[in-house]
């Protein structure tokens, strides 16, 4: 792994409403992952209010991580799918991630991780929620760490850009 001041990732998992779409920026806390993370908890907006993720009430994960919703809350059931069972599965991969080594050792007390998470206000189901979350965000890990996508990949499928909400016309 190549060491950086910023690593940028994305990662999208399942279908449909239950989908989950992440982008996270991170590194270490002196550089601008840090500034993003101090940026993103002191500046909450009409229905995005960053929050720490959290493995349990009063344990938050390693490296810190803030979580940003980029679908503002409109139902309870929804406000659980982001709160809940989304930041739960982040929870779940960015610790499975430090404990693997997926992450470097300097990453648990030194790095900041701001993940930007796309919540469908027409989810139905929070396991898929959950699980979608998990898959994205260990997708978006791994494409931030190891440089993803390569140039070799985006030559390959130039002529295929498309993505789940629109393909373009032949």
């Amino acid at each position: 792994m190549k060491l950086l001041d910023l690593y940028i990732g994305e990662g999208f998992a399942g279908p449909g409403v239950n989908a989950a779409h992440i982008n996270i920026v991170m590194g270490p806390r002196s550089g601008p992952a840090g500034q993003a993370f101090a940026n993103g908890l002191a500046s909450p907006s009409q229905g995005h209010c960053p929050f720490m993720v959290i493995a349990q009430p009063n344990i938050p994960v390693k490296p810190m991580t803030l979580y940003v919703n980029k679908a503002a809350i409109n139902s309870d059931f929804h406000g659980n799918a982001t709160w809940g069972a989304s930041q739960a599965g982040i929870a779940q991969a960015i610790t499975e991630a430090l404990l693997d080594g997926t992450l470097p050792a300097e990453a648990e007390d030194n790095w900041a991780i701001v993940s930007a998470n796309w919540v469908n206000p027409a989810c139905d189901d929070l396991d898929a929620v959950y699980h979608n979350n998990y898959q994205a965000c260990r997708t978006a890990l791994q494409a931030a760490l190891n440089g993803l996508p390569a140039r070799s990949q985006l030559a390959d499928i130039r002529q295929q850009i498309h993505n789940p909400f629109y393909t373009p016309k032949a």
